[in-house]
């Protein structure tokens, strides 16, 4: 399905086993030729490269819209986290007493203390249950009413990897005047987003996890015309329309979503990420979404096999993206973690349960001995013999 040069771009120690892009991703190796020519570049010529640098952040920005569908690369912000575009959300918007935000009880701490954080305001945050109605969408839903602003939602959850279906809750939201704030970092790289079809006002991800690029940049979505409604809270010379005029006395924000981005720009994070998503999109999105389900289909059909483990998360393919959480019928999950540890597997301890993450590249090998060594472990001996 890819060609060998795209498979070739990952180094990994051949000794690892990694089933961890849903916490932290390799670079590949044109990413790390990327940053070793912008750090050279750096060395030799201090900031005399600046004009081409900003030519990579301008491209970059473009990238992001083509990924999202967004209809221009104005509207993308290269922001230092996920945690600081839901900040500049939560907190650019004027909230009255009584008015609520929607999320769901399985959301990551990103997206559930910044909402939390606003009862000073009293605001309400009311949290859905995804798995009690068999709809989470509907579940999301049926907590909205006249009152409520926001309903914020991560579009996979980290823990047991339920993906929604971000076009029928975005759309419920816009007849509803409901703004739809999506944190994608489980889904941007992954699977396919489309900003306009799917209805979101809000999106935004850190780079290094399926994105395959550095951590301390993010992508930022805002819809073109939600941003002025967005109050900025940080200011500085970046933001500012015409931001290379350093002697304007008469300044404004910049018109696009750059107004976001207060201080100088992470250049080498930018550098990384234009990188990586140049690959990704050179991949395509829709092809390396089928590879991680085939990939994630075959892990937990071999695990099944066995007998010894459930799998938590959804078997519908519209169901899940790139995470696969597990547990072990008859044993400790924290247990079966520290063995796969010790025997080189790259994976993740979430809710108790075991989270895989596989990306496109993962050779078909790496699957086949996580597998083998899933085979081998058993409950109580390997906490026994450390």
């Amino acid at each position: 399905m890819f060609s060998s040069e795209l498979l070739q771009e990952f180094a990994l120690d051949p000794a690892l086993i990694h089933l961890n892009h849903a916490a932290m991703a390799p670079w590949p190796r044109r990413t790390v030729a990327a940053v070793t020519a912008f750090a050279s570049d750096n060395a030799a010529n201090a900031g005399r490269g600046y004009a081409r640098w900003l030519a990579v952040e301008h491209r970059l920005r473009a990238a992001a819209a083509r990924l999202l569908n967004a209809p221009a690369a104005e509207d993308i912000a290269l922001v230092g986290s996920t945690s600081s575009a839901l900040s500049m959300v939560a907190y650019g918007l004027t909230w009255r007493a009584g008015d609520n935000v929607v999320i769901s009880d399985e959301e990551f701490p990103s997206n559930r203390v910044v909402w939390e954080s606003l009862d000073k305001y009293a605001v309400q945050v009311r949290r859905a249950n995804l798995w009690r109605s068999g709809d989470p969408e509907q579940a999301l839903l049926d907590l909205t009413d006249a009152r409520t602003r926001v309903l914020a939602v991560s579009s996979v959850q980290f823990r047991s990897g339920l993906r929604l279906d971000l076009g029928r809750i975005g759309n419920h939201c816009r007849r509803h005047g409901v703004l739809f704030c999506v944190d994608g970092i489980q889904s941007l790289g992954a699977v396919p987003c489309d900003v306009q079809a799917e209805a979101i006002d809000f999106i935004m991800a850190d780079g290094h996890k399926w994105l395959l690029g550095a951590e301390g940049l993010a992508l930022f979505y805002c819809r073109a015309e939600l941003r002025d409604q967005l109050d900025l809270k940080q200011y500085g010379w970046h933001m500012l329309h015409d931001f290379l005029n350093f002697d304007q006395t008469a300044w404004r924000p910049a018109v696009g979503a750059q107004r976001f981005e207060p201080g100088s720009p992470n250049m080498l994070g930018i550098h990384a990420l234009d990188a990586s998503l140049g690959l990704l999109m050179e991949a395509q999105i829709a092809r390396i979404e089928q590879a991680i389900l085939d990939k994630t289909d075959y892990l937990a059909e071999g695990l099944l096999a066995s007998g010894n483990y459930e799998i938590i998360t959804p078997r519908e393919r519209r169901r899940r993206a790139g995470i696969l959480t597990l547990s072990h019928r008859g044993g400790d999950n924290a247990e079966l973690h520290r063995f796969l540890q010790a025997n080189n597997v790259y994976c993740a301890l979430r809710g108790g349960n075991l989270r895989l993450s596989p990306h496109f590249y993962t050779p078909l090998e790496k699957l086949d001995a996580f597998l083998q060594l899933a085979q081998t472990y058993r409950p109580g001996i390997y906490g026994q013999q450390q």
